[in-house]
């Protein structure tokens, strides 16, 4: 299963990477009558990030860590027709300075996976999802927050070829994700080099797209993978300061994947690397789950 799933893009600065298999940016299905519940840790860190397009270091950081545990049902409505939620609880430190780690309930996320068109091996499958979030956690004390307090809105095209014989498959798929204006406990801020007098603020939306090289067979797959993700715009943060929910966040990430699953109880596993960036933090990322899969009989 996967990704914090700010999994509707968060920021790279805010959410590890989370885990995948019947996830919103797969092509497996669980069957009618099937619930498959994973328990995922995730861990983050990072110690240079990107200021605007400038990679430094801030020693009142130090390390920046961001952990996670998120529990995922995915519910088989058909072998064609997936629905998958999840909830995270997050929480935040630094190694270094005095900004207060931040700890909490972040956004609960829906997702309906549907297998649109299927011939031979190869399937176009059609997502839409969003969250709402149900914690009172603060959006504008980056990098510490746990989340930006925005509703979301995401829609995804994703192609799926598989070979049978060896399993071997490629994934691709592309998304743009809607937010709305987050709220913020003070009543002027300054972003796009201006001053709002509001405590509304308007949250970029974002696109994403990746590719994916694996092997899926009964009960093992892996995969290497690489995404791309990117406001539509926004400002940098300024320099020496601290991020800004209306920061123009982009990140390109690669990484690895595996799950093992041979019965009802499986694990899996990710790592990921942010290659490149700007106004995010150069994380390397781990995500460790526990799946336990549910029949039900007719």
């Amino acid at each position: 299963m996967k990704r914090s799933l700010k999994c509707l893009i968060v920021a790279a600065f805010l959410t590890p990477f989370a885990a995948q298999a019947q996830m919103p940016q797969d092509a497996i299905y669980m069957s009618k009558r099937q619930i498959c519940v994973a328990g995922m840790y995730g861990y983050s860190s990072w110690n240079q990030y990107w200021e605007g397009s400038l990679k430094r270091e801030n020693l009142n950081i130090g390390t920046q860590t961001t952990q996670s545990f998120m529990l995922m049902p995915v519910i088989g409505i058909s072998k064609r027709v997936n629905v998958i939620l999840s909830l995270p609880y997050v929480w935040t430190s630094t190694s270094a300075g005095n900004l207060m780690g931040q700890h909490g309930i972040q956004d609960v996320s829906a997702w309906l996976k549907v297998k649109a068109v299927q011939v031979g091996g190869f399937s176009v499958n059609a997502v839409v999802g969003g969250s709402i979030p149900v914690g009172n956690y603060v959006p504008n004390f980056l990098p510490m927050s746990i989340g930006l307090q925005c509703r979301t809105v995401t829609g995804r095209l994703l192609l799926n070829y598989r070979e049978r014989k060896t399993g071997l498959y490629v994934t691709a798929h592309g998304s743009y994700g809607w937010r709305s204006n987050t709220r913020i406990d003070q009543d002027a801020y300054q972003a796009n080099d201006r001053v709002y007098n509001t405590n509304e603020v308007q949250v970029p939306n974002t696109y994403d797209a990746a590719v994916r090289l694996g092997v899926l067979r009964k009960g093992f797959q892996t995969e290497f993978w690489a995404e791309r993700m990117s406001c539509l715009n926004g400002d940098n943060i300024r320099r020496n300061d601290m991020p800004f929910p209306t920061n123009n966040m982009q990140a390109t990430s690669v990484g690895w994947y595996a799950k093992v699953q041979p019965h009802n109880i499986g694990v899996n596993a990710r790592v990921g690397y942010v290659v490149d960036g700007v106004n995010v933090g150069q994380s390397t990322s781990y995500m460790l789950g526990l799946l336990y899969q549910i029949n039900f009989k007719k």
